[in-house]
């Protein structure tokens, strides 16, 4: 299995639409669906014009998830929801993640690709101090991918959940740069 990923453009966006309409995914992204919506959040990553990174992710060349990455600072709202609740280095970074087909959920292929992008982050930022994810305590599938591909819970967070269902409680997972 190979796993490679690339920048996000505008083509993938029918791609992301489709994947954000399903109910795995929908039930945690909670994310307006119209082609306009996707553009809309999507389209100033994908043109450069704000600090995410959006990935497609690729497997033996075919697109099956959704990686994203930032750094906290960049994002002061956010920072400021999790700061007063949990300890966030100054180079912090934290990532997104959706596989697109339920078909390919469960089976390890989530905890590959973000061992994998976490692996990239050192690289790619090496001013990265640690990768810190908050995850709604009730998706027990994705916090426990996390802790599979090396995170650990650090804490607990009360942070707005992305879904209007579910109650403020986050998991903090996190993982630090490897010394040595």
């Amino acid at each position: 299995m190979t796993i490679a990923w690339r920048r996000l453009d505008e083509s993938d966006f029918p791609q992301l639409r489709t994947w954000l309409l399903q109910p795995h995914v929908a039930r945690w992204w909670n994310h307006e669906t119209s082609p306009e919506a996707v553009a809309r959040d999507f389209g100033p990553a994908a043109r450069g014009e704000e600090p995410s990174e959006d990935f497609v992710v690729d497997i033996d060349g075919n697109p099956v998830a959704l990686v994203q990455r930032c750094w906290f600072a960049d994002y002061p709202q956010y920072l400021g929801d999790l700061r007063p609740q949990v300890e966030v280095p100054e180079q912090a970074m934290t990532v997104d993640y959706l596989i697109g087909d339920p078909q390919l959920t469960g089976r390890g292929l989530g905890t590959r690709i973000i061992r994998a992008f976490v692996a990239a982050t050192w690289t790619d930022h090496p001013e990265a101090e640690s990768i810190i994810v908050p995850v709604h305590s009730a998706n027990r599938a994705s916090w426990r991918m996390l802790e599979k591909a090396g995170f650990h819970r650090c804490t607990e967070a009360l942070l707005k959940p992305d879904n209007s269902i579910d109650d403020r409680l986050h998991f903090v997972y996190r993982v630090d740069r490897p010394t040595g």
